[in-house]
């Protein structure tokens, strides 16, 4: 039986952050530039830039994604792009790392 986790088409990050404390095996993919990586950036994320990721698809491991941008715009169009590509097992983190910094890691730097 397959043990993935059930996605929300949107988690909020405390979502996220419960559901990666019970140890689920989701990955997050960001899809913001490599300068806002500088400013803040996951912990273990996989970093693909949403203008990359129509060339980079193939570099996505398998497994549920959380897709993570600043605010969620660009990683909501990065949701809707996969799944038009037949990935169900996305879903787009409401808010971005913007609401990671307010409502999960506080010491992360807010932009």
């Amino acid at each position: 039986m397959d043990s993935s986790p059930v996605l929300p088409a949107q988690l909020t990050a405390r979502d996220l952050a419960e559901r990666l404390r019970r140890g689920e095996r989701l990955t997050i993919v960001d899809v913001r530039e490599a300068d806002e990586l500088a400013i803040a950036r996951f912990p273990a994320a996989v970093h693909i830039p949403l203008a990359t990721l129509p060339l980079r698809v193939g570099e996505l491991p398998a497994g549920p994604l959380v897709m993570a941008c600043h605010h969620g715009g660009r990683s909501a169009r990065a949701v809707q792009f996969l799944r038009s590509h037949g990935r169900t097992d996305v879903a787009n983190l409401d808010g971005g790392i913007d609401a990671w910094a307010a409502d999960v890691d506080l010491k992360l730097a807010r932009y």
